[in-house]
């Protein structure tokens, strides 16, 4: 809805602007998003976080990032948000850890 055409750049653009807004304004934002996902795939590049999403949705690589056969975008997209909700759950059970000590 926010970002017109659904697409991996345009929703990495949205969500790389929400976290720029919420770090200037005082929230967290996607504040070890990267870390998050380094850990996840289990080893570091150079790429930053869309880059290593697209390393764990795309584990044989792709050969134009701006460019993406509408199939692995689907599930490029579709892998964003499964990581994005899985990076949220944990961070919230940490700040609840925290709260609850």
């Amino acid at each position: 809805m926010f970002v017109g055409k659904t697409s991996f750049h345009m929703l990495t653009a949205f969500l790389t602007g929400y976290d720029q807004h919420a770090l200037r304004h005082g929230g967290r934002g996607l504040t070890g998003w990267h870390d998050w996902l380094v850990a996840r795939r289990g080893r570091d590049c150079n790429h930053a976080w869309p880059g290593q999403v697209l390393h764990i949705a795309l584990p044989n690589g792709w050969d134009d990032v701006w460019s993406l056969p509408p199939g692995d975008e689907q599930h490029a997209t579709r892998v964003l948000f499964e990581l994005l909700d899985e990076f949220a759950a944990e961070c919230e059970a940490a700040q609840g850890a925290r709260f609850s000590d």
